[in-house]
């Protein structure tokens, strides 16, 4: 190495010592700021005042804190309060509460919040009856209603409204209704009205309409003409709850006319609270009053509102759904026509204005003037159903397409986000006629925000249901035929949500595909989408994405009924997921064969899937064997006796392999409770085929009318189960278990051999578990005639297979590739945890035939 010539040296010394100056500065800096931190360190003094008693009981304690602690203790002993309730609540109300009536007369905000949360803590779980909680906290909420913090104020309102609810009739006429009538009067603090408002709206509720008529009503109509219009407000919004408290009629005599009174208040809030009031009683009143009373109110309203203030736009855009319906009927043909331009008007409002300007460059005013804009336009959006309804939906393309076309193309992402929300719903709505908006729904499949794809596809089913089976055609490939560009809109939604780092939305799609076997042709989802969800599935990084690619595939090929397509996808399957290089890809094989004993039937799954998957055992990854012992149990219970004797056969073999060789202590611990589970499962018997076999057996040839005449003549009845749940226990054997004893007796040897083999103390000897093995035997657990044999193994029992046993290929379809393993069970490190591995052979081994 050769040393840096002098120019480039001297500028590395000075660049050093420039360093060094930099660092030196920073330490200077680091310190200055460091200096505040030291003083703010507790002295010894702060300490020891700090320090309490460990021997003092928690009741003690907190008197102790909240007599001489700091606000910081008294605040956590007021935080506790519940607890102390529920531990001693005769000792906290006699000694606790006391001292927290004094502390907060002088607390701050903090321990004032805190005592209001508390307060409504014990109040719901009940520490203690209603009498006492009104004896003892009623008071000091009452006090503290009228703080000068308008949160304070606000959090014990929260905790007083909460307490009404469950106070009898004559506590709250004598510790809230009397005091009122003084709270509610012109000369206390707009703060004491405001409270006013919100507590007679409480009360109606809870005494009958005598009563309120001739107490409360009187302090409402006082307060709704109150000289502040913070207060008519206030008490305009409480009129609701007062109308459902004293019925109809008195509504219709006595709140309504306020209500008038106040929709034309001088105070924009004030008219504005009386709208939604009004808009929100609307079923209270009849047809006349909605007539002649309440619509021309909205009719002014209506017109006035571009004229006010931007939030009145937004609140009347937000009820318009409610008007629609509740005034629904009375309208004439003129102010149907008039509501729905205003309507129309709403829904583009501030797309007129030139957009061309830098954002910049706004001023403040006017963006936030087009915020609101943006809310009215939402509004409308959720609205628009019940203005299809309004409409009528066969008048839908004439009167509201156009709207609709702007809703869905408008340049701001909330505005076409809720029409995505509602595109199902106008979906129905529209029924025959949703044919009318298949460009709109290619429009939003394709919007570039991943937000509104996301609330598109909630319901994408129902609507490419919906896009199928309505229009005006009968056959579902003339109507599928006026969508072409479905698939690739469907495509390249699945492709950005793939690139995006939203993987929830990507997983919610791929779940959405699985309705496309009912929408489209099995050959456009093969040559579209198959392909697709295996990349997904080699490729993904998303464990959730890869298993919803995984089941929406395997309900492709459920539905794929053409034999080459569907062999062609399963030797994929096994080739590229099953026997692949990595072990991730394995897994996933795993993750499949769960998918397919789901969908497919049990003898689809053992015809091409279970040797495949049961060959896992002899997996050189640790997580692989360990999944497939989770599974096992599932891969057991799609065999039928006596058909499928021979896979148990192989099961059993494999499993047995497992608890003799297993090197990892995680697996064999999952593999000795899967036998446990395994040896528990009751097996699925095919009745007919044991039948005929018997008969086979006994040198009586068998027909399907013998079988069936024979069937008749037994006392049970005709309608036998083709498959009943069955504990057959042995491979082997010419005679049948004939009373519940002998199966008994079965299961008892069958236990016994687990305990003898599987339990052994020594699992890590290979050869003594080997030599165990071929003394003791294994108790099979199925048999096609019913009789317990016990099979010796030779440590050479895996590498040679009885010539009656089915070989580990798909003989019944030469095309599907080999699914035999190399037996060996390589040594799997814990380091190896890549998802790469070697290829492993997938060449099927010759087996010898014993005779």
């Amino acid at each position: 190495m050769h040393p840096p010539p002098p120019a480039a040296a001297a500028a590395a010394m000075d660049f050093g010592q420039n360093s060094l100056f930099g660092y030196m500065e920073d330490l200077q800096e680091l310190t200055i700021i460091e200096r505040p931190v030291r003083r703010s360190l507790k002295t010894p003094e702060e300490i020891e005042r700090l320090t309490v008693d460990e021997d003092l009981s928690d009741i003690e304690r907190a008197v102790y804190l909240l007599s001489a602690g700091q606000d910081v203790q008294g605040t956590s002993v007021i935080a506790n309060l519940p607890f102390l309730m529920r531990q001693n609540p005769a000792e906290t109300l006699r000694r606790v509460l006391p001292k927290v009536r004094e502390v907060l007369h002088v607390a701050g905000v903090e321990m004032q919040l805190t005592a209001a949360v508390s307060f409504l803590t014990i109040l719901q779980e009940e520490s203690v009856s209603v009498h006492t909680y009104a004896h003892s906290f009623l008071q000091v909420i009452l006090l503290h209603l009228e703080h000068r913090d308008t949160g304070v104020s606000n959090a014990w309102l929260e905790t007083l409204l909460s307490v009404i609810e469950v106070l009898p009739k004559e506590t709250l006429r004598h510790e809230i209704l009397n005091p009122l009538v003084s709270k509610a009067q012109l000369s206390q603090t707009v703060q004491s009205r405001l409270v006013s408002c919100k507590i007679l709206g409480k009360l109606t509720n809870k005494f009958d309409a005598h009563t309120i008529k001739r107490e409360i009503l009187p302090l409402v109509k006082s307060l709704c003409q109150d000289v502040e219009y913070e207060v008519r407000s206030c008490m305009c919004r409480q009129l609701e709850n007062i109308a459902q408290g004293i019925g109809t009629e008195l509504t219709k005599s006595m709140v309504l006319p306020e209500l008038i009174e106040l929709s034309r208040d001088e105070g924009s809030s004030v008219r504005l609270a009386a709208f939604e009031t009004l808009v929100n009683l609307l079923d209270v009143f009849d047809t006349d009053d909605r007539s002649q009373t309440i619509l021309p109110l909205v009719k002014s309203f209506c017109e006035k509102s571009f004229k006010a203030d931007e939030s009145i736009l937004i609140s009347l855009s937000f009820h318009l759904g409610k008007l629609c319906h509740g005034l629904y009927g009375i309208f004439t043909p003129d102010q149907h026509l008039r509501f729905l331009e205003f309507y129309k008007k709403l829904c583009t409002l501030g797309l007129q204005q030139e957009n061309g300007h830098n954002e910049n460059q706004i001023p403040p005013q006017i963006l936030e003037q087009e915020k609101k804009y943006i809310s009215v336009r939402k509004n409308c959006a959720y609205n628009f159903p019940a203005m299809i309804v309004f409409v009528d939906p066969k008048n839908f393309h004439l009167e509201l397409y156009s709207t609709f076309f702007c809703l869905c193309h408008d340049p701001e992402v909330p505005v076409r986000y809720t029409i995505a929300i509602c595109f199902y719903e106008v979906s129905k709505l529209l029924n025959s006629g949703v044919y009318l908006i298949h460009k709109e729904l290619i429009t939003l499949l394709q919007d570039e925000s991943l937000e509104v794809l996301d609330a598109l596809i909630d319901h994408l089913p129902e609507i490419l249901e919906l896009m199928s089976t309505g229009g005006e055609s009968s056959v579902q490939e003339n109507k599928l035929s006026s969508l072409p560009d479905l698939i690739p809109a469907l495509t390249a939604a699945e492709q950005r949500a793939a690139a995006s780092l939203k993987w929830r939305t990507h997983e919610k799609l791929l779940q959405k595909y699985a309705c496309l076997p009912h929408i489209i042709s099995s050959d456009q989802i093969y040559y579209r989408f198959l392909q697709r969800m295996f990349t997904i599935m080699m490729t993904n990084n998303v464990l959730p994405v890869q298993k919803a690619a995984s089941r929406t595939l395997c309900i492709f090929l459920r539905y794929n009924r053409k034999q080459e397509q569907r062999h062609e996808v399963i030797q994929k399957l096994i080739e590229q997921l099953g026997q692949g290089k990595s072990y991730w890809n394995r897994l996933r094989f795993l993750d499949t064969c769960e998918f397919i004993i789901e969908i497919f039937s049990k003898s689809f799954f053992c015809k091409y899937f279970f040797l495949p998957a049961i060959e896992l055992t002899h997996d050189p990854v640790a997580n692989v064997r360990m999944k497939l012992c989770y599974l096992l149990p599932k891969v057991k219970s799609t065999l039928k006796i006596p058909a499928d004797k021979h896979l148990l056969q192989q099961l059993e073999m494999c499993v047995r392999k497992l608890l003799c060789q297993e090197k990892d202590k995680d697996v064999l611990a999952i593999v000795k409770r899967t036998v446990l589970e395994l040896d528990r499962m009751e097996m699925s018997m095919d009745a007919e085929q044991l039948e005929k076999e018997k008969q086979q057996n006994d040198g009586r040839p068998v027909s399907d009318k013998t079988f069936e005449k024979k069937r008749r003549d037994t006392k049970t009845p005709t309608t036998l189960p083709k498959s009943i749940p069955i504990s057959v226990p042995g491979p082997s054997g010419t005679s049948t278990p004939s009373t519940s004893k002998e199966i008994k007796k079965s299961k008892l040897i069958r236990s016994q051999s687990f305990n003898n083999q599987a339990f052994h103390a020594k699992y890590g000897n290979l050869d003594k578990c080997a030599s165990k093995s071929s003394t003791a035997g294994y108790t099979s657990s199925v048999s096609g005639l019913g009789k317990t044999s016990v099979i010796s193994l030779p440590d050479d029992s895996f590498r040679t297979r009885n010539a009656s046993s089915t070989p580990t290929s798909f003989p019944s379809n030469p095309s599907l590739p080999s699914t035999s393993r190399g037996t060996g069970n390589s040594v799997d490190p814990k380091s190896s945890g890549s998802k790469d591995t070697q290829p492993r052979k997938a060449t099927l081994k010759s087996r010898k035939s014993n005779p």
